[in-house]
């Protein structure tokens, strides 16, 4: 395949803007879909290499109503992958947060897994914590802690962002049932800082609690979108190189959905309203 063609959705969120020049510097497209056109200027100054590369779309996501809608986005743009970095940043209340973060995200999915798209991979950006059941290496500091944010912290987000999740997961399997050939990749990072990062990070099974940057989530998206991966990623700081872990979790075909109640993902209805 010739350079790959990368639909950003959330163009102009933080780590939008730091997996934009990754993308590039690999001399591949990249179309940022942004929905404030005074936001156009922040999107290219990212460009330091290959800035023909780069196409700015100014459209809302939220407006995104059906797997229609988000079709006609792909078909206009034929992305080979999409990243989802998109979401409602807790503003506009329960509303927007399930309008954007659960309703739109999966009806790009959905358009992403037809037949007929052009789209091969779907990198979703979620959060750590976002599983229905604890994982088998948690300590109970670490279901404390999910539960606390899930339950009080981020009750809605929660609903909105595991409901997503487990559509990507379902839908990328009926997908490639199909024959077609889909890869599904849920990145779960911890608590987002602003720092550079580079110092290293913990990739696959990770506790709940600790941080990371948004320049390593990047990274780490970059490199995995590089890689024939699917699965569910939990990522926090920590010492290993990047492109070491990401080399490592997909030779190791390391997967954090391990255990959720797979037969009920699996199950989930994927004829959205």
């Amino acid at each position: 395949m010739s350079a790959p063609h990368v639909l950003i959705l959330g163009g102009h969120g933080k780590v939008a803007l730091r997996l934009t020049p990754l993308l590039l510097q690999k001399s591949w497209r990249v179309t940022s879909v942004i929905r404030n056109k005074d936001h156009e200027s922040d999107i290219t100054a990212t460009a330091k290499s290959h800035p023909e590369n780069l196409s700015v779309l100014v459209e809302s996501i939220e407006d995104v109503r059906s797997t229609n809608d988000a079709t006609k986005v792909l078909n206009q743009v034929k992305p080979d992958y999409v990243v989802w970095s998109a979401g409602a940043a807790g503003k506009g209340g329960p509303v927007r947060t399930f309008a954007i973060d659960r309703d739109a995200c999966r009806y790009y999915i959905d358009a992403a897994a037809s037949p007929t798209s052009s789209v091969k991979k779907f990198l979703l950006v979620s959060y750590i914590a976002s599983r229905r059941s604890y994982p088998p290496w948690w300590t109970s500091e670490d279901k404390t802690s999910a539960d606390h944010v899930n339950q009080n912290v981020l009750a809605n987000y929660y609903k909105a962002k595991v409901a997503a999740d487990e559509y990507l997961t379902a839908r990328a399997k009926v997908a490639r049932e199909q024959g077609k050939s889909f890869a599904d990749i849920c990145l779960r990072p911890g608590t987002l800082t602003d720092d550079d990062g580079g110092e290293g990070v913990l990739l696959g099974q990770t506790g709940s609690r600790g941080e990371v940057s948004r320049t390593d989530v990047a990274r780490v998206a970059a490199a995995l979108l590089d890689t024939e991966y699917r699965g569910w990623l939990d990522m926090l700081k920590g010492t290993e190189e990047v492109q070491t872990a990401v080399d490592r979790c997909v030779g190791e075909k390391v997967d954090c959905i391990e255990g959720e109640d797979l037969e009920a993902i699996h199950n989930t209805k994927l004829e959205l309203d």
